[in-house]
């Protein structure tokens, strides 16, 4: 298929790229890994030193590769990940790597550079890339998101972007068969966001579907939010939370940003710095439990981030389908077995829940309709499997109306038929 335009849905944990043909067709885009082809590319990067000064270089790998060189490498690196998540935030300006500074626009377009890398007129074709309805973060900067993501893609080459809601990408994707209109909720959920839409899809006889927007609304609470309540509760414990060091002669308690910044994958990666390093040692030294807080500095200093993950996820996984479930991390000497059951789960989520409900309800109430006129609820991301996400809307809106939809190829997938849809409007005009 030769494209003739492009739907990026980068993504705060994964990312994927659609590539929409002249007739309408969709196809995304492969990726070759160790573990065979994946459509959806992990929003990650790593980075190294390669050589001795004074001719080293730095040099990186991303998405897959990323991950499987973090697992295995033993030498001095970096592995970054949720850098959407840092978009709406004015306290993240650059970092240092091995020396060189790099501002935000700088690592995403490092990223998005190889995410498009050998697509053939990559920077000539129609492109929309999603964005959130509200941006990550608890003051978010629109203004500041929108151009760091555009120049963002300038470093990659590709300064003809145009932007797009996610959950209208998810929305055009479902809608492309339908034959009478309807109106439609869209819930969008992401790893850094949770976003809605509601849509009134009109098929006509002309070229194209009329989608119109009604409302939007969306939080900054999703799945990384879930991951936060497990490391918070389950996890973090075990690495110091709660304990107490000593100074002169009283007991203090160990102070709380440092759990609180390990517990949010986005902030992870970051405190991996000589200065962190050196005030955990200082506390190691007078620690009443000086064991979990070595253990917390071995996770921070081999950057077991990505290991610690994947059992954070595979346990809230498992909560989707069982009453019940252990999440187990053994890496580097750092055991942690913790018994979780889903009522627990629930309760640490409730007002995150509750969040998600609030911003559902600002869409419905924007868009002046009530629950009971949806005519479809079309769901998309990895949250909408958390059995007390998918029973909120099956309450609110009957589950016979609720439609699972592909978590990974919908957003990308609809944002390349937007971009079709909207070069042919282009001409006609």
């Amino acid at each position: 298929m030769t494209p003739a335009a492009i739907g990026i849905d980068f993504g705060t944990t994964n990312s994927v790229v659609a590539l929409a043909g002249a007739d309408g067709s969709v196809v995304t885009r492969s990726f070759a890994t160790k573990q065979g082809a994946v459509d959806a590319y992990r929003s990650a990067l790593m980075f190294w030193r390669e050589g001795r000064p004074p001719q080293s270089r730095i040099t990186h790998v991303s998405g897959p590769d990323a991950l499987d060189m973090a697992l295995g490498m033993t030498s001095e690196h970096r592995f970054l990940q949720s850098l959407k998540t840092h978009l709406s935030s004015r306290a993240f300006q650059e970092t240092r790597l091995f020396g060189k500074l790099y501002q935000l626009e700088d690592l995403i377009g490092v990223f998005l550079g190889d995410l498009t890398e050998g697509l053939e007129d990559a920077s000539a074709l129609p492109l929309v890339s999603g964005r959130p309805v509200v941006f990550a973060g608890e003051r978010p900067d629109e203004e500041l998101a929108l151009g760091r993501l555009k120049g963002s893609y300038g470093k990659a080459g590709m300064d003809q972007v145009d932007f797009a809601y996610e959950p209208l990408g998810a929305a055009y994707w479902y809608a492309r068969d339908l034959k009478t209109p309807q109106t439609m909720l869209v819930a969008d959920f992401g790893g850094g966001t949770s976003d809605f839409s509601v849509m009134r899809f009109e098929p006509g006889e002309r070229a194209g579907l009329e989608a119109i927007p009604l409302s939007h609304a969306g939080v900054g609470v999703a799945g990384d939010t879930f991951d936060y309540r497990i490391i918070e509760h389950a996890v973090s414990p075990a690495l110091g939370k709660g304990t107490q060091y000593r100074s002169f002669d009283k007991l203090l308690p160990v102070p709380a940003h440092y759990h609180a910044a390990f517990a949010q994958w986005h902030k992870l990666s970051l405190m991996k710095s000589r200065e962190t390093m050196a005030e955990l040692n200082a506390l190691i030294r007078e620690a009443v439990e000086p064991g979990k807080l070595e253990d917390l500095l071995t996770v921070i200093e081999y950057d077991l981030g990505y290991e610690l993950y994947r059992a954070v996820s595979a346990a809230k996984i498992a909560l989707s389908e069982h009453e019940e479930t252990v999440l187990r991390f053994n890496q580097v000497g750092v055991t942690i077995e913790s018994p979780i059951r889903r009522s627990d789960f629930e309760r640490w989520i409730a007002e995150d829940v509750g969040a998600i409900e609030a911003a559902l309800d600002r869409a419905l109430a924007e868009a002046g309709i009530a629950a009971g006129r949806i005519e479809a609820v079309f769901m998309t991301g990895g949250t909408s499997h958390v059995p007390a996400v998918r029973q909120l809307f099956d309450r609110r809106f009957g589950a016979e109306k609720v439609h699972i939809g592909d978590a990974f190829r919908s957003v990308a997938s609809g944002l390349a038929l937007l971009a079709l849809d909207r070069a042919r409007a282009s001409v006609a005009a």
